[in-house]
């Protein structure tokens, strides 16, 4: 490998204000379908999108492949109105009314796949988040929602609703682990379950006086928290104790709608303007989605994200004031590939060497073994920029590049 110059630590400061402004940018795909009053894209699972498109006065439960023509049109037969909330790999989950009943339902791909998963005695279902094999969400029973877990049939449904609660409704799972609301003790509490309703824990932080979970991804969770009379953009990892908030400066009102490694979406509100929004587990590392949108939309929302190797995929939709109308878009940052974390070159790896190693030579120190790669470890271009030892690190622990 060529080594590219090393920059004396005297001048990191000065470089990073180059790297702020030079980084990749994000690219938009605006999704929405020909013939469509409005549609909206609610998630995201590697190049597929899920959402609803309005057509010919009809909610049609809609999925995409990365452009606006590629949408097919997932209503089942005999629905009056259907919404995909949740994609997972080649399934999708959400809702469809089918005989006045709205019911949790199931696709793999196409309408006439579609999978009723209404369990017997409910009065009203609905799928709202699925990984791997699960799907959440709630089930209408003696009039109060049911947090509820299914693997796939209307006879696999578990009832996660918790002892006490006077409702429950679960939001997502990260293939192990739900999470959602329950209300307990007339307080709305952020909650996490283990597949069981004995299992449920309450992430409601102190001096919160009412939150809810919308997004797991591995062992974290996250959505939103109303406290000092703000609602808060909230991140958890399993405990209330563990609560952070990322409402960005500024901002009067957020809310995280999904997570996906170490990033989190969602929305701000800030200068009265609802913003589509990125965070890295930080109220500091908030990024405006808003601004990458063409021109002509005003608020937007970001509700799915995926992260695949170094790319990041975020689905939502923004308000065109040019069409009037919600239009789904595709936001795409589509990063490099990283370096072997064999830094050092010696052939030894996963190694604390290499991570050593490279912090010494990014501080403008000799290769130690005289065979290191170079300091550009994410291949951006940008060097020394700290964002290369972060992603030395999380590769180095089996995360993604970026």
């Amino acid at each position: 490998m060529t080594m590219k110059p090393v920059v004396s630590v005297a001048g990191v400061a000065a470089v990073f204000m180059v790297a702020a402004n030079a980084r990749a940018q994000w690219t938009v795909t605006n999704l929405h379908p020909a013939g469509a009053t409005e549609a909206r894209a609610f998630a995201v699972s590697g190049l597929q999108q899920a959402g609803v498109a309005s057509i010919a006065g009809s909610e049609r439960a809609s999925r995409w492949s990365g452009t606006a023509a590629s949408r097919v049109d997932l209503h089942p037969a005999g629905a009056t109105g259907s919404t995909a909330f949740a994609v997972s790999g080649a399934q999708q989950g959400g809702s469809a009314t089918v005989g006045g009943v709205t019911r949790a339902s199931l696709w793999n791909g196409t309408a006439a796949s579609w999978v009723d998963l209404h369990p017997a005695g409910a009065t009203r279902s609905i799928v709202l988040g699925m990984s791997g094999s699960q799907q959440v969400g709630y089930a209408l029973i003696g009039g109060d929602e049911h947090a509820s877990l299914w693997t796939g049939t209307a006879a696999s449904k578990v009832d996660l609703h918790p002892a006490g609660a006077a409702y429950s409704i679960a939001h997502a799972t990260s293939g192990t682990q739900q999470v959602g609301e329950a209300l307990v003790g007339g307080v709305l509490r952020a909650g996490m379950w283990s597949g069981t309703a004995a299992s449920w824990v309450s992430l409601n932080p102190t001096g919160s006086v009412q939150s809810t979970a919308l997004a797991a991804t591995g062992s974290q969770q996250a959505g939103w928290a109303i406290v000092g009379g703000v609602t808060r953009a909230s991140l958890w990892s399993g405990t209330a104790a563990s609560w952070v908030d990322l409402n960005p400066a500024g901002s009067a009102s957020s809310q995280v709608l999904a997570a996906s490694g170490s990033k989190q979406v969602g929305f701000a509100v800030v200068g009265g303007v609802t913003r589509a929004s990125l965070w890295s587990g930080s109220g500091a590392s908030w990024v405006n989605l808003g601004t990458f949108l063409p021109a002509g939309f005003t608020e937007s929302y970001a509700t799915g994200i995926a992260i695949d190797g170094a790319n990041t995929y975020v689905t939502g939709y923004g308000f065109n004031t040019m069409t009037g109308r919600n239009e789904a878009v595709l936001w795409a940052n589509l990063g490099p590939a990283c370096d072997s974390v064999d830094f050092n070159g010696d052939g030894l790896f996963p190694d604390t060497d290499d991570i050593s190693h490279f912090i010494a030579v990014f501080g403008g120190a000799p290769c130690p073994t005289g065979t290191c790669g170079d300091i550009d470890f994410n291949n951006d271009g940008l060097f020394p920029d700290t964002d290369d030892i972060g992603a030395l690190i999380r590769v180095f622990g089996g995360g993604a590049c970026v």
